[in-house]
C-alpha cells in the first residue's frame, strides 16, 4: 500500500496513535521531499494541539535521527558528552561550557541550532566570529574534536537533515512550544552524535518558551525518558529564565561576554552558576568525577587556569576564525554604529525582566529572524543588563542598547519601557538552578 501522508495528518488530528511505521514513512517523505512544507506544518499542529504517546516520541527521534548519518568516535578516547539549551535570552552557557567540559577530559562534539522565535542561537552567535564554519565536514568535524576536544558547529550536511527542514517550519508556523516536537528536533541531532551521555538545560520562566515550572517539568521528564527509552543516559537541570542569563543579549555582544568569562575579565554570577553546574553535571555522566560537587571543582580548575579559554581560542582557529581571537576579541567582532543607554525613569529597583520582550528587541534590531531565509545581524544587541534587585537611580543605566540607525534605537526604547520593570521597594532574585531531573 502506498504512503499517503495525509492520511497521518489525518490521524493525528483526530487524536490517533501513529505507529513507528507511519512516523519513519512521514520522516522519510520529509526527506526525500515526497512530504511538502505544508503537510509537515499540518502535521506538527495536530501534534502541538493532541500531543505523543513516549512510544510515538521515541518513534519519531529515532526515525529524525535515522533520516542521515549517525556519527561513531572511534578515534576518540575519552568520553563523548553533550549539552543542550531549551532556549532563552543572553544564554550563552555553550560557548563556555564545551571547552571548560574539554579542559576536565571529556570529548564534546557540540551541534547547535539557530534563533528560534525570542531566543539566540548559538550558531547565530558564533558566525558572529569572523571566518569560523558552522558546516564543516564530518571528517573536519572529527579532527576539530579530536585536536580541540570541543567543537560548536550545526548540524553537518547529512546529520538529521529532517530535523533541519522541520525546525524552520515550525520557527513560523507557531509550532516551536510543542513538547513532543521539542523533544524529538533536540535528541535525534544528539543521538546522531553518537554520545554517550547528555545533559539537558531545561529554562523555565518568562524567557523560555515552557513559561512555568510545571511545562518545564514536563519537557524535562520528556526529553529523559524519551533520550533513555532511545538508549542515552540523559540527565536535566532546570533552570530560571525570568530575567537575562548573561548581562549581554545579541550576538557579537554575547561573544564577546563568553571571552571576558573564560579569561575572567568579568562573569555574570548567575550565568557562572548554570555554566559550572552543567559542566560539573557532564563531568559526572562521563564517568570523570563522582558527584556534583568534585566536578564542579574540576570545572572551577579548568576555567581558572586559563585551560578552557586555550581550547576555546584553539577551536575557533581550526574552524577557520582567528588565531589571536581571545586576545584580540574586540578587533575580530562587528560592532553595531550606534550605542545609547537606555536610563531608568524614576529611581527604585530592578524589579523584573519580560525576557522574552528583551529577545523580541533584539529580533526587531535585526539580532533574529522574523522570516526564516533573514540575515542576522551580529553587531546589533543589548548589553549592560542589572541582575534583578540592582538599585538604581533616575537617569541610570539600564542597558546599552547597540543599533545600526536612529529608527531602531527608538524602537528599541519603546519596546524596553515595557519590557523592564523599576520596583519602589527591594526586591531580590529568585534562584537559578531549580531542580533535576534524572
Amino acid at each position: 500500500m502506498s504512503f499517503l501522508p495525509q492520511e497521518v495528518i489525518r490521524k493525528k488530528r483526530d487524536s490517533g496513535t501513529l505507529s513507528a511505521v507511519e512516523i519513519a514513512e512521514f520522516v522519510s517523505g520529509l526527506t526525500q521531499g515526497s512530504v511538502s512544507e505544508g503537510q509537515a506544518a499540518a502535521l506538527a499542529m495536530a501534534i502541538f494541539f493532541n500531543g505523543m504517546s513516549r512510544e510515538e516520541a521515541v518513534a519519531l527521534t529515532c526515525a529524525m535521527r535515522d533520516s542521515g548519518d549517525v556519527l561513531t568516535w572511534p578515534d576518540v578516547d575519552r568520553p563523548v558528552v553533550d549539552k543542550h539549551s531549551t532556549g532563552g535570552v543572553g544564554d550563552n552557557v555553550s560557548l563556555m561550557l564545551a571547552p571548560i567540559a574539554a579542559a576536565c577530559g571529556l570529548a564534546v562534539p557540540m551541534i547547535s541550532g539557530r534563533g528560534l522565535g525570542h531566543t539566540g542561537g548559538t550558531l547565530d552567535k558564533m558566525e558572529a566570529i569572523p571566518g569560523y564554519s558552522t558546516s564543516p565536514t564530518n571528517d573536519v568535524f572529527r579532527r576539530v574534536v579530536r585536536e580541540a576536544g570541543c567543537a560548536i558547529i550545526g548540524q553537518t550536511g547529512n546529520l538529521a537533515p529532517a530535523d533541519k527542514r522541520l525546525y524552520g517550519i515550525r520557527d513560523v508556523t507557531a509550532t516551536v512550544e510543542s513538547i513532543p516536537l521539542i523533544t524529538a528536533s533536540i535528541l535525534s541531532k544528539k543521538l546522531a552524535a553518537g554520545l554517550s551521555a547528555l545533559v539537558l538545560d531545561v529554562k523555565s520562566g518568562n524567557g523560555a518558551f515552557m513559561d512555568s515550572n510545571e511545562r518545564a517539568q514536563k519537557l524535562a521528564r520528556s526529553l529523559v525518558d524519551v533520550a533513555n527509552g532511545a538508549g542515552m543516559r540523559t540527565t536535566a537541570v532546570l533552570t530560571d529564565m525570568n530575567e537575562p542569563l548573561a548581562s549581554s543579549a545579541g550576538n557579537a555582544v554575547e561573544v564577546a561576554n563568553a571571552v571576558r568569562f573564560l579569561t575572567g575579565e568579568k562573569r555574570d554570577n548567575r550565568l557562572s552558576e548554570v555554566t559550572l553546574t552543567l559542566a560539573a553535571d557532564m563531568i559526572v555522566s562521563g564517568g570523570l568525577a563522582p558527584d556534583r560537587s568534585a566536578g564542579f571543582a574540576m570545572a572551577s580548575g579548568a576555567l581558572d587556569s586559563g585551560k578552557a579559554a586555550e581550547i576555546f581560542e584553539r577551536m575557533v582557529a581550526i574552524l577557520g576564525g582567528p588565531q589571536d581571537f581571545i586576545g584580540n576579541y574586540s578587533s575580530h567582532l562587528e560592532e553595531a554604529s550606534l550605542v545609547a543607554d537606555f536610563v531608568a525613569d524614576r529611581d527604585g529597583w530592578v524589579g523584573g525582566y519580560d525576557t522574552r520582550g528583551i529577545g523580541m528587541t533584539v529580533v526587531a534590531l535585526g539580532g533574529g529572524r522574523r522570516m526564516p531565509e533573514d540575515k542576522v545581524d551580529p553587531a546589533v544587541g543589548i548589553t549592560g543588563f542589572s541582575p534583578v534587585g540592582t538599585p538604581v537611580s533616575k537617569g541610570d543605566p539600564l542597558c546599552q542598547i547597540h543599533g545600526r540607525d536612529e529608527s531602531q534605537l527608538e524602537e528599541a526604547r519603546r519596546r524596553l519601557q515595557t519590557a523592564i520593570t523599576i520596583s519602589d521597594e527591594p526586591v531580590r532574585s529568585g534562584p537559578v538552578i531549580l531542580e533535576t531531573v534524572s
